[in-house]
């Protein structure tokens, strides 16, 4: 079904899972090193997210550097 523009409408585009599945794959971790670290966060990825999630700190970080400015706000 076409809309009066002439563009398809957002359900002409759905398709099957089944038919999505076969071009997109799930990438595998080759190692239980990979598993681990795909869950679990390591301090320093920890404090940067935090610092990013407040605003002054994420601006600031741009400014003088994220260390300078996590202990700043967070120190």
């Amino acid at each position: 079904p076409k809309e009066p523009s002439g563009s398809l409408s957002a359900d002409s585009i759905k398709i099957k899972k089944e038919v999505a599945n076969a071009f997109v794959k799930r990438k595998k971790r080759s190692s239980p090193y990979e598993w681990y670290f795909e869950y679990y966060k390591s301090p320093m990825e920890q404090m940067q997210e935090r610092c990013e999630n407040y605003p002054p700190c994420d601006y600031l970080s741009d400014q003088i550097g994220f260390a300078l400015a996590y202990n700043r706000f967070f120190g």
